[in-house]
């Protein structure tokens, strides 16, 4: 009988192991919780944690009333800086291409005026409560949500344009500010990881505990150093491998 004081862990570690060398491939249904009470000798409570740590690695993923099965979704590899380079949307191309590639993604948009938070107003150089427009998007790959998005554009650049518009066009906003004369020429990327809120478990589909989200806040500059947008990214820490390459 396994001992009860982190039975979970082993009992996950087993099943991890299994998962990763292959034993249980992509897709195989992992053996019910009863199969595992018995297995191991230890409490639902026991399994059903070792079987939520799994979820949580995302490693598996709970069909309600069928069971748990090692999860088909494999991670987005978020290459930087490569996919915020201007020949990519200068020659119409969307940042998330690079990303997903030719897996299924869908992007909900919603676009209006609001005013700003104070670290967006902090980053245009306006006074609190400033209004700009903002872009809140929402992304699935392969039927799933990611990650959810909001883009900041100041309304001296952006209002009465295509930015405020759904679909921005080919190569997206940033491509709508070069025709401007302000495209970005540099850009700065915040990284935070952190427990999700509860909106965010909401709108990522997230369980509701042990799990954490990545906070990526870009800020894109203009030559001169002006600020052009300020995009704030909520990704699901499971569905996402951050991917950094750049020159010694």
């Amino acid at each position: 009988m396994v001992p009860e004081t982190n039975a979970y862990r082993r009992i996950a570690a087993e099943l991890r192991a299994a998962i990763e060398s292959g034993d249980l491939p992509s897709g195989a249904k992992l053996p019910s919780i009863t199969a595992l009470i018995d297995r191991f000798r230890v409490s639902r409570t026991t399994v059903v944690s070792a079987l939520d740590l799994l979820r949580v690695e995302g490693l598996t993923e709970h069909r309600h009333g069928v069971g748990v099965f090692v999860r088909r979704f494999s991670r987005i590899v978020r290459n930087s800086p490569d996919r915020l380079t201007a020949s990519r949307w200068r020659a119409g191309e969307a940042i998330q291409d690079l990303d997903t590639g030719a897996r299924r993604r869908t992007v909900s948009v919603e676009v209006r005026r609001e005013d700003v938070p104070v670290a967006v107003a902090d980053a245009f150089g306006a006074a609190s409560g400033s209004q700009a427009v903002a872009r809140h998007r929402r992304f699935d790959v392969d039927g799933r949500t990611v990650q959810v998005a909001s883009s900041y554009l100041p309304l001296d650049l952006a209002g009465g344009t295509r930015m405020e518009e759904a679909d921005s066009g080919p190569g997206g906003i940033y491509a709508r500010l070069a025709e401007l004369g302000v495209g970005p020429t540099e850009f700065e990327e915040r990284v935070v990881v952190r427990r999700p809120s509860s909106d965010e478990v909401r709108d990522l589909g997230l369980p509701t505990v042990g799990v954490e989200v990545i906070e990526v806040t870009r800020y894109a500059y203009a030559a001169g150093g002006r600020c052009v947008e300020v995009n704030r990214m909520v990704l699901d820490a499971s569905a996402y491998e951050l991917r950094y390459r750049f020159p010694a």
